[in-house]
């Protein structure tokens, strides 16, 4: 897999270009990108997502000192920002370790902004292969949608997206970010033409579209962020046979990954059945970890009502 685009210095560009405030450390060896969050009553806290990132190759003889040095920056920042908590999100469990014996004091965290575990499709493989891999009603599924005369295309279009997106958090009980954060993500990195890109990619039947994509490049990777249908044409099973076709169109444009960005049956068993569908690979990060400065207002913002 790639290193998570979370970490890259271009990610950390958009957040400071959507308002937040953010720092980039890197000594070589230990690397993250920590992003402030405001949050009401005048409180904020810290996130490192899916970081820090840890380059063993680089590792000096004093590795104890580096890891300490970071803590104590971390530490520093949060006092100066008067923060709640810093939470920590690593990929691998070597990165907990570390901070933890060299200390910072990390608490489970009840809540992840990150998703903590993935499903992730090896588009290495033969197209049979990916086939093969499908649940039999998946592949039925995409079947009828093609059948249904249900086409595939990309567009531009954040306005479509945006009513197919609302349709579904109604739906499905969930807060998507606002149209500006979209519109943001869809034309910032398309302006910035770097190493990250972003693009829209519709279902359509009759020429009308009934599900969405946004997928976000980087590397040899390619994530699905965000998704959305409508619900009156639902029977079609666009949805199956969107991530379908831009799996194998991804296959074919040389990307080795299609990142189904987060799995949770306890939240969402009918999306985390859905994406699991695919036979991709099932994957599990460590999860989120609260280095705490505040710990009343980090029990108020985790356990009070809002």
């Amino acid at each position: 897999m790639d290193r998570p685009f979370l970490q890259t210095p271009e990610w950390l560009e958009f957040q400071r270009y959507t308002g937040h405030k953010v720092w980039r450390l890197d000594d070589g060896f230990i690397k993250a990108n920590i992003i402030r969050y405001d949050v009401r009553l005048g409180q904020n806290f810290l996130s490192i997502p899916y970081g820090p990132e840890l380059n063993m190759d680089l590792a000096e003889d004093g590795i104890k000192n580096q890891v300490t040095d970071f803590v104590k920056t971390i530490a520093r920042i949060g006092q100066e920002e008067k923060s709640m908590f810093v939470k920590i999100e690593p990929m691998h469990d070597i990165a907990t370790e570390l901070l933890y014996r060299n200390g910072m004091k990390l608490r489970r965290s009840p809540v992840d902004l990150q998703p903590h575990a993935t499903v992730v499709a090896d588009l290495s493989q033969t197209e049979d292969e990916l086939l093969d891999r499908l649940h039999h009603k998946h592949r039925y599924n995409i079947n009828l949608a093609e059948r249904k005369g249900v086409t595939i295309g990309t567009s531009g279009d954040i306005d479509t997206f945006w009513s197919l997106l609302q349709d579904t958090a109604n739906r499905d009980g969930f807060r998507p970010h606002t149209r500006m954060y979209y519109h943001k993500l869809i034309n910032f990195f398309a302006e910035k033409k770097g190493k990250i890109r972003t693009r829209l990619f519709f279902a359509y039947h009759g020429g009308d579209p009934i599900a969405a994509t946004l997928m976000l490049e980087h590397e040899k990777t390619a994530y699905y962020l965000h998704g959305a249908s409508d619900r009156a044409d639902r029977a079609l099973m666009a949805p199956h046979l969107l991530h379908w076709t831009l799996m194998k169109w991804y296959r074919e444009a040389g990307f080795l990954w299609y990142d189904f960005w987060g799995i949770d049956s306890a939240k969402w068993p009918g999306v985390t059945r859905f994406k699991l569908g695919f036979g991709a690979r099932h994957i599990e990060y460590p999860g989120a970890f609260d280095y705490v400065f505040k710990p009343v207002w980090r029990w108020l913002y985790h356990w009070a009502p809002r």
